[in-house]
């Protein structure tokens, strides 16, 4: 055997074990990180919004502002604290480590670095019943 013939056959091997363990890898890999989706939680709210308003829920706060109507989520993204609603700043404070948050969710200040969840609000009805999609 000279050097020509030995030197490409421990290559393909390699390489072959390699694509080997990776076609038998990935299909382990895909049923390890298989995520079922969660079904939406939908929420019926009765009560009037004033113009400039708001609701406040256990899961979430609607607002509404001219003719916006929107909800965001009442769970701190830092460490999952229930935040509060400041009314007189109109912004939302946690408790546990002072983050706030805009009334649209956007993060104002604090260890928090997520913006909160938003969710969709449809009006229906007369007297209103607010569906938030969760």
């Amino acid at each position: 055997m000279n050097d020509k013939e030995t030197s490409g056959k421990p290559l393909h091997r390699r390489l072959f074990i390699l694509l080997g363990s990776i076609i038998l890898l990935y299909p382990l890999y895909r049923f390890i990180n298989h995520r079922i989706p969660r079904k939406p939680k939908i929420i019926e709210v009765s009560g009037t919004l004033k113009q400039d308003g708001f609701i406040i829920k256990n899961d979430f706060i609607i607002f509404s502002q001219s003719e916006d109507i929107w909800a965001v989520s009442r769970t701190c993204t830092h460490l999952g604290c229930r935040l509060n609603f400041k009314e007189k700043e109109r912004i939302l404070e946690c408790p546990c480590h002072q983050s706030r948050f805009s009334m649209q969710g956007k993060v104002m200040n604090g260890p928090a670095e997520r913006q909160l969840p938003a969710y969709v609000v449809e009006q229906q009805g007369d007297p209103p019943t607010f569906i938030v999609t969760i």
